[in-house]
């Protein structure tokens, strides 16, 4: 019954964790899939979007704090906390893709072979994500491994600080190829221009969140990475035989 559970729990992780990353990678490249429309003027839309986008702000950040993380061992099974948070943002971030609301206004709009340049530059972020998946090696996304680990009776080894690969170049190389990514775009509507700088803002407000656990997590081997490799932008080059 347990095995059950928990196999039935990792499925909905997995299917709702990536429908919303499909939802999301949609509307970065795309556009938004403007399903439900508001009859509602220009502003009072901006305002929503970026109440949406708090909304995921707070659940994502917040669910990943060691508080939280305290607080739910107390109400939940052990292992549950990362299948739990993929689940929950995933539901958050669906519901910020189907809500969004797209006012008319249009910034400016790359034309001709020019078009190209912000797609080429898309490419280059897509493969870096790549990258740096590779790098760790194993990134559990949907939060499946702590409850695989227990429904097979094993003990789930302790996480590993992983300098290879982009993180040489950064501490957070995932986040930088985000930022790439949201920002190379041929056309620039004014919701698209409040998305842009919302989640920026969240990416290097949620990297200094990160990196507080991060020094707990691995102590003085992480303080010394800090030291050496830089956070979001590569400006150092790779750090290579420094570390």
């Amino acid at each position: 019954m347990y095995r059950f559970a928990a196999y039935s729990a990792m499925a909905l992780a997995t299917l709702v964790g990536g429908g919303s990353l499909l939802f999301l990678g949609y509307f970065i490249i795309i556009g938004p899939v403007a399903i439900i429309r508001f009859d509602a003027s220009e502003p009072q839309m901006l305002l929503w979007d970026g109440l949406l986008s708090l909304l995921f702000f707070v659940q994502h950040s917040g669910m990943i704090r060691a508080s939280f993380r305290t607080w739910l061992s107390s109400v939940a099974p052990k292992g549950y906390h990362p299948l739990i948070y993929a689940i929950a943002s995933g539901v958050t971030l669906t519901a910020v893709m189907l809500l969004w609301q797209t006012p008319q206004t249009v910034l400016f709009q790359f034309q001709g072979l020019l078009r190209w340049l912000p797609r080429a530059v898309s490419l280059l972020a897509i493969a870096g994500f790549v990258w740096g998946f590779r790098a760790l090696a194993l990134f559990d996304t949907f939060g499946l491994v702590p409850l695989m680990a227990r429904s097979r009776g094993k003990d789930l080894q302790p996480p590993t600080l992983v300098v290879r690969g982009p993180y040489l170049w950064l501490r957070h190389p995932l986040y930088f190829f985000t930022m790439v990514l949201i920002w190379s775009v041929p056309d620039m509507s004014s919701d698209r221009l409040l998305f842009n700088s919302l989640w920026t803002f969240w990416i290097v407000v949620a990297s200094f969140l990160e990196e507080r656990d991060l020094v707990v997590a691995f102590g003085d081997e992480y303080r010394n990475y800090q030291e050496i490799v830089p956070m979001l932008l590569p400006w150092r080059g790779p750090a290579g035989r420094r570390l």
